[in-house]
């Protein structure tokens, strides 16, 4: 029952992160679609850890690959709070739909980081049984 749990938690924490997102883009006021490629960083984020952990066999000590998968998932995540930014200076978007974008940002982030907190451990009820 606490599988269950998690997994609604999960999903109504990743629906609150596309709202603020979708909010800071359809919003009358804002009305400009360009913060929606974040949801390309939303994707590309997970890859790099995924690949890491299932080519590196120990999940206790440290490797170069999984080391490369770290900074490549920070890459990715500093991206995607950047580039709403550099929209914003550049007066593509209104600051009012950055702060929106990057609230959904750290919401969805916390709700990936969530996920393999909770299914990635490699017990009984994980993620890779999907």
């Amino acid at each position: 029952m606490a599988g269950i749990k998690a997994i609604v938690a999960l999903s109504f924490s990743g629906a609150l992160g596309l709202t603020f997102l979708l909010l800071g883009c359809a919003l009358q006021q804002f009305g400009v679609y360009w913060p929606l490629i974040v949801l390309l960083f939303y994707i590309l984020s997970p890859i790099p850890n995924l690949i890491a952990r299932r080519h590196v066999d120990d999940t206790e000590s440290t490797s170069a690959l999984r080391e490369l998968a770290y900074f490549l998932t920070t890459g990715i995540v500093v991206s995607a709070y950047g580039l709403p930014v550099v929209l914003a200076r550049n007066g593509v978007i209104q600051w009012g739909a950055c702060g929106l974008v990057m609230a959904g940002n750290s919401v969805i982030f916390l709700t990936i980081v969530g996920f393999f907190l909770l299914f990635g451990g490699g017990d009984d009820f994980s993620w890779e049984q999907w």
